[in-house]
């Protein structure tokens, strides 16, 4: 039975070093981690190698849950193919496994707290950037579309289709632009 260890930080400049550590401790001999949100499964390929390659027997072991995922759903998918597989998940803060009826009820509540915890923080985040608009500090994206540009192009007659060739850039952000105050 091998325990294969997953780490996960959000942004490049967060570090999993403590998260290895941990996972090193609890017997894992094969750590795989990545940098990528845990919003959804869509490019965390150190996982999906995981769960391609998991046998039965195997336990794939995460320090928390939300390092596994923070969407119910994503986690809930992933602990049914490991079932499917044989394998099990094991958290290690709090302690359980998915091998037991106590675990597959926690990895179910703890899911929907990985997921209300996004939720909040995406709250959060969008309140802040409210408050920093208010406040005239927040000003967003700079825009990566010649505004100018696209308007002067258009007012020489020139069409959306020609204007986004010219500038290699989409029809859309050519009507966005034009559209813009």
């Amino acid at each position: 039975m091998a325990k294969i260890g997953y780490a996960r930080c959000s942004t490049l400049d967060q570090d999993y070093a403590t998260q290895e550590a941990r996972l090193k401790a609890a017997g894992c001999d094969i750590i795989r981690a990545e940098k990528v949100s845990g919003a959804s499964r869509d490019g965390r390929d150190e996982l999906a190698t995981i769960v391609d390659f998991i046998r039965a027997g195997d336990e794939l072991v995460v320090v928390k849950l939300d390092r596994l995922g923070r969407g119910t759903r994503d986690v809930l998918n992933i602990v049914h193919e490991l079932e499917q597989k044989g394998a099990s998940l094991r958290v290690l803060e709090p302690e359980f496994n998915t091998g037991t009826d106590t675990g597959r009820i926690l990895v179910t509540v703890l899911g929907m707290v990985a997921e209300m915890e996004l939720k909040f923080i995406r709250e959060r985040q969008r309140a802040g950037i409210d408050n920093a608009k208010r406040n005239g500090v927040y000003k967003g994206r700079k825009p990566s579309v010649p505004v100018a540009t696209v308007r002067e192009l258009k007012a020489k007659g020139r069409g959306a289709t020609e204007i986004a060739k010219e500038l290699g850039i989409s029809r859309v952000s050519v009507y966005r632009a034009l559209k813009q105050n």
